[in-house]
Protein backbone atom coordinates (compact mmCIF):
# COMPACT_ATOMS: atom_id res chain seq x y z
CA UNK A 1 0.00 0.00 0.00
CA UNK A 2 1.39 3.41 -1.00
CA UNK A 3 2.18 5.87 1.75
CA UNK A 4 -0.74 8.27 2.31
CA UNK A 5 1.60 11.26 1.96
CA UNK A 6 2.49 10.12 -1.58
CA UNK A 7 -1.18 9.68 -2.45
CA UNK A 8 -1.93 13.17 -1.12
CA UNK A 9 0.89 14.70 -3.18
CA UNK A 10 -0.29 13.02 -6.38
CA UNK A 11 -3.85 14.22 -5.78
CA UNK A 12 -2.52 17.69 -5.06
CA UNK A 13 -0.82 17.86 -8.46
CA UNK A 14 -3.76 16.47 -10.44
CA UNK A 15 -4.92 19.97 -11.32
CA UNK A 16 -7.03 19.53 -14.49
CA UNK A 17 -10.68 19.01 -13.50
CA UNK A 18 -11.74 18.13 -17.07
CA UNK A 19 -8.91 15.72 -17.91
CA UNK A 20 -10.77 12.45 -18.33
CA UNK A 21 -8.94 9.96 -20.54
CA UNK A 22 -12.20 8.14 -21.05
CA UNK A 23 -12.92 10.88 -23.59
CA UNK A 24 -9.98 9.71 -25.70
CA UNK A 25 -11.18 6.09 -25.65
CA UNK A 26 -14.78 7.06 -26.41
CA UNK A 27 -13.65 9.27 -29.32
CA UNK A 28 -11.69 6.38 -30.83
CA UNK A 29 -14.66 4.00 -30.47
CA UNK A 30 -16.92 6.61 -32.07
CA UNK A 31 -14.46 7.01 -34.94
CA UNK A 32 -14.30 3.27 -35.64
CA UNK A 33 -18.07 2.84 -35.59
CA UNK A 34 -18.55 5.87 -37.83
CA UNK A 35 -16.08 4.47 -40.38
CA UNK A 36 -17.86 1.09 -40.42
CA UNK A 37 -21.26 2.78 -40.73
CA UNK A 38 -20.21 4.60 -43.89
CA UNK A 39 -18.29 1.82 -45.64
CA UNK A 40 -18.96 -1.70 -44.36
CA UNK A 41 -21.66 -3.34 -46.49
CA UNK A 42 -22.82 -5.62 -43.64
CA UNK A 43 -23.28 -2.77 -41.16
CA UNK A 44 -26.87 -1.55 -40.94
CA UNK A 45 -26.88 2.22 -41.24
CA UNK A 46 -30.07 2.86 -39.27
CA UNK A 47 -29.01 0.70 -36.31
CA UNK A 48 -25.52 2.13 -36.18
CA UNK A 49 -26.67 5.73 -36.42
CA UNK A 50 -28.78 5.13 -33.32
CA UNK A 51 -25.75 3.70 -31.50
CA UNK A 52 -23.61 6.58 -32.73
CA UNK A 53 -26.11 9.09 -31.39
CA UNK A 54 -25.76 7.56 -27.93
CA UNK A 55 -21.97 7.62 -28.29
CA UNK A 56 -22.14 11.25 -29.32
CA UNK A 57 -24.18 12.06 -26.22
CA UNK A 58 -21.40 10.53 -24.12
CA UNK A 59 -18.81 12.63 -25.97
CA UNK A 60 -20.90 15.73 -25.27
CA UNK A 61 -20.98 14.90 -21.57
CA UNK A 62 -17.20 14.43 -21.52
CA UNK A 63 -16.06 17.20 -23.86
CA UNK A 64 -18.50 20.10 -23.48
CA UNK A 65 -17.22 21.71 -20.30
CA UNK A 66 -18.92 25.04 -20.99
CA UNK A 67 -22.58 24.42 -20.24
CA UNK A 68 -23.71 27.45 -22.25
CA UNK A 69 -22.53 25.87 -25.52
CA UNK A 70 -25.31 23.80 -27.16
CA UNK A 71 -23.13 20.81 -28.11
CA UNK A 72 -26.05 18.42 -27.78
CA UNK A 73 -27.84 20.09 -30.68
CA UNK A 74 -25.01 19.30 -33.10
CA UNK A 75 -25.83 15.65 -33.77
CA UNK A 76 -28.68 16.15 -36.25
CA UNK A 77 -26.66 18.76 -38.15
CA UNK A 78 -23.68 16.41 -38.24
CA UNK A 79 -25.69 13.43 -39.50
CA UNK A 80 -27.09 15.60 -42.28
CA UNK A 81 -23.51 16.22 -43.48
CA UNK A 82 -22.57 12.52 -43.67
CA UNK A 83 -23.96 11.83 -47.19
CA UNK A 84 -21.87 14.64 -48.69
CA UNK A 85 -18.81 13.51 -46.71
CA UNK A 86 -19.28 9.98 -48.05
CA UNK A 87 -19.61 11.34 -51.58
CA UNK A 88 -16.28 13.16 -51.21
CA UNK A 89 -14.60 10.06 -49.77
CA UNK A 90 -15.79 7.93 -52.67
CA UNK A 91 -14.13 10.44 -55.00
CA UNK A 92 -10.93 10.20 -52.92
CA UNK A 93 -10.99 6.40 -53.26
CA UNK A 94 -11.48 6.70 -57.02
CA UNK A 95 -8.53 9.11 -57.19
CA UNK A 96 -6.32 6.55 -55.47
CA UNK A 97 -7.39 3.75 -57.81
CA UNK A 98 -6.62 5.93 -60.82
CA UNK A 99 -3.34 7.32 -59.47
CA UNK A 100 -1.72 4.22 -57.98
CA UNK A 101 -0.79 1.41 -60.39
CA UNK A 102 -0.34 -0.91 -57.39
CA UNK A 103 -4.04 -0.74 -56.45
CA UNK A 104 -5.84 -3.89 -57.55
CA UNK A 105 -9.38 -2.80 -56.69
CA UNK A 106 -11.31 0.01 -55.07
CA UNK A 107 -12.16 -2.34 -52.20
CA UNK A 108 -8.44 -2.61 -51.48
CA UNK A 109 -8.23 1.17 -51.18
CA UNK A 110 -11.05 1.33 -48.63
CA UNK A 111 -9.68 -1.50 -46.51
CA UNK A 112 -5.89 -1.40 -46.86
CA UNK A 113 -4.68 2.09 -47.80
CA UNK A 114 -3.51 4.19 -44.83
CA UNK A 115 -3.73 7.37 -46.89
CA UNK A 116 -7.41 6.83 -47.59
CA UNK A 117 -8.13 6.01 -43.93
CA UNK A 118 -6.38 9.20 -42.81
CA UNK A 119 -8.37 11.27 -45.32
CA UNK A 120 -11.63 9.61 -44.22
CA UNK A 121 -11.13 10.36 -40.55
CA UNK A 122 -9.98 13.89 -41.39
CA UNK A 123 -13.15 14.58 -43.38
CA UNK A 124 -15.37 13.18 -40.63
CA UNK A 125 -13.52 15.21 -37.98
CA UNK A 126 -13.45 18.37 -40.11
CA UNK A 127 -17.24 18.68 -40.07
CA UNK A 128 -17.26 18.56 -36.27
CA UNK A 129 -14.39 21.04 -36.18
CA UNK A 130 -16.38 23.52 -38.31
CA UNK A 131 -19.29 23.19 -35.87
CA UNK A 132 -17.03 24.14 -32.98
CA UNK A 133 -17.24 20.81 -31.17
CA UNK A 134 -14.33 20.90 -28.70
CA UNK A 135 -11.37 18.51 -28.67
CA UNK A 136 -13.11 15.46 -30.21
CA UNK A 137 -12.16 16.29 -33.85
CA UNK A 138 -8.50 16.50 -32.80
CA UNK A 139 -8.76 13.19 -30.93
CA UNK A 140 -10.21 11.61 -34.07
CA UNK A 141 -7.41 12.78 -36.36
CA UNK A 142 -4.76 11.93 -33.78
CA UNK A 143 -6.21 8.41 -33.63
CA UNK A 144 -5.81 8.20 -37.41
CA UNK A 145 -2.30 9.66 -37.05
CA UNK A 146 -1.36 6.89 -34.66
CA UNK A 147 -2.82 4.26 -37.00
CA UNK A 148 -1.31 5.55 -40.25
CA UNK A 149 1.55 7.99 -39.60
CA UNK A 150 -0.43 10.71 -41.42
CA UNK A 151 -1.02 13.88 -39.36
CA UNK A 152 -3.86 16.01 -40.75
CA UNK A 153 -5.15 18.75 -38.48
CA UNK A 154 -8.99 18.76 -38.56
CA UNK A 155 -8.93 22.50 -39.24
CA UNK A 156 -7.25 22.10 -42.64
CA UNK A 157 -9.38 22.69 -45.76
CA UNK A 158 -9.11 19.93 -48.39
CA UNK A 159 -10.94 19.80 -51.73
CA UNK A 160 -12.21 16.90 -53.82
CA UNK A 161 -10.34 14.01 -55.40
CA UNK A 162 -7.47 14.02 -52.89
CA UNK A 163 -4.87 11.25 -53.04
CA UNK A 164 -2.23 10.36 -50.45
CA UNK A 165 0.29 7.74 -51.61
CA UNK A 166 2.02 5.64 -48.92
CA UNK A 167 1.29 8.33 -46.36
CA UNK A 168 3.83 7.80 -43.59
CA UNK A 169 5.26 11.06 -42.24
CA UNK A 170 2.84 13.46 -43.93
CA UNK A 171 1.98 16.59 -41.90
CA UNK A 172 -0.82 18.97 -42.96
CA UNK A 173 -1.22 21.98 -40.68
CA UNK A 174 -4.38 23.56 -39.31
CA UNK A 175 -4.69 26.47 -41.75
CA UNK A 176 -3.47 24.66 -44.88
CA UNK A 177 -5.74 24.88 -47.94
CA UNK A 178 -5.59 22.07 -50.48
CA UNK A 179 -7.80 22.42 -53.55
CA UNK A 180 -9.02 19.77 -55.99
CA UNK A 181 -7.18 16.86 -57.60
CA UNK A 182 -4.03 17.11 -55.48
CA UNK A 183 -1.62 14.19 -54.95
CA UNK A 184 0.77 14.01 -51.99
CA UNK A 185 3.45 11.42 -51.30
CA UNK A 186 5.07 10.23 -48.08
CA UNK A 187 7.03 12.60 -45.86
CA UNK A 188 5.48 15.82 -47.21
CA UNK A 189 5.09 18.71 -44.75
CA UNK A 190 2.66 21.59 -45.24
CA UNK A 191 3.73 23.64 -42.25
CA UNK A 192 4.41 27.05 -40.75
CA UNK A 193 7.57 29.11 -41.20
CA UNK A 194 7.92 29.44 -37.44
CA UNK A 195 5.90 28.76 -34.31
CA UNK A 196 4.56 31.45 -31.99
CA UNK A 197 1.41 31.41 -29.87
CA UNK A 198 0.32 34.85 -31.09
CA UNK A 199 -0.10 33.39 -34.60
CA UNK A 200 -2.97 31.16 -33.47
CA UNK A 201 -5.65 33.08 -35.40
CA UNK A 202 -3.58 33.69 -38.53
CA UNK A 203 -3.04 31.62 -41.69
CA UNK A 204 0.26 29.88 -41.00
CA UNK A 205 0.25 27.07 -43.57
CA UNK A 206 0.43 27.05 -47.39
CA UNK A 207 -2.23 26.93 -50.09
CA UNK A 208 -2.03 24.20 -52.74
CA UNK A 209 -3.99 24.98 -55.91
CA UNK A 210 -5.72 22.50 -58.24
CA UNK A 211 -3.94 19.60 -59.96
CA UNK A 212 -0.69 19.81 -57.97
CA UNK A 213 1.54 16.80 -57.29
CA UNK A 214 3.94 16.93 -54.33
CA UNK A 215 6.54 14.17 -54.21
CA UNK A 216 8.17 12.50 -51.22
CA UNK A 217 9.73 14.53 -48.39
CA UNK A 218 9.02 17.94 -49.92
CA UNK A 219 8.56 20.72 -47.34
CA UNK A 220 6.31 23.70 -48.08
CA UNK A 221 6.08 26.37 -45.39
CA UNK A 222 4.26 29.62 -44.70
CA UNK A 223 0.74 31.01 -44.75
CA UNK A 224 1.47 33.27 -47.73
CA UNK A 225 3.02 30.47 -49.78
CA UNK A 226 0.85 29.41 -52.73
CA UNK A 227 1.69 26.51 -55.04
CA UNK A 228 0.13 27.39 -58.40
CA UNK A 229 -2.15 24.99 -60.22
CA UNK A 230 -0.77 22.18 -62.39
CA UNK A 231 2.62 22.39 -60.68
CA UNK A 232 4.90 19.49 -59.75
CA UNK A 233 6.99 19.71 -56.58
CA UNK A 234 9.87 17.25 -56.63
CA UNK A 235 11.09 15.14 -53.76
CA UNK A 236 13.08 16.84 -50.97
CA UNK A 237 12.26 20.34 -52.25
CA UNK A 238 12.25 23.10 -49.60
CA UNK A 239 9.79 25.90 -50.44
CA UNK A 240 9.07 29.06 -48.42
CA UNK A 241 7.71 31.33 -51.17
CA UNK A 242 5.01 31.04 -53.80
CA UNK A 243 5.39 29.04 -56.99
CA UNK A 244 3.64 30.13 -60.23
CA UNK A 245 1.13 27.92 -61.98
CA UNK A 246 2.46 25.21 -64.32
CA UNK A 247 5.85 25.09 -62.57
CA UNK A 248 8.20 22.23 -61.85
CA UNK A 249 10.31 22.59 -58.71
CA UNK A 250 13.01 20.08 -57.91
CA UNK A 251 15.87 19.58 -55.51
CA UNK A 252 19.30 19.13 -57.08
CA UNK A 253 21.55 16.95 -54.93
CA UNK A 254 25.27 17.59 -54.73
CA UNK A 255 27.11 14.39 -55.57
CA UNK A 256 30.71 13.93 -54.48
CA UNK A 257 32.58 10.82 -55.58
CA UNK A 258 35.15 9.60 -53.14
CA UNK A 259 38.52 9.14 -54.83
CA UNK A 260 40.69 6.42 -53.38
CA UNK A 261 44.40 7.17 -53.07
CA UNK A 262 46.77 5.35 -55.40
CA UNK A 263 48.43 2.40 -53.74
Amino acid sequence: MADQSIIDLINQHKKQPNLRFKLKTEAENFTNKLFYTLFDIDTKVDENLSILESSFDELVNLACWELTKPCKKLWNNYVAKLPSVLEKLNLDAEATVECDPASLSIEEVYMAYPGFYAIAIYRLAHELHKMGFPLVPRLMTEYAHRQTGVDINPGATIGDYFHIDHGTGIVIGETAIIKNNVKIYQGVTLGGLYVAKNLQKTKRHPTIENNVTIYASATILGGNTVIGENSIIGGNAWITSSVPANSTVYHTPEIKIKTLPNV
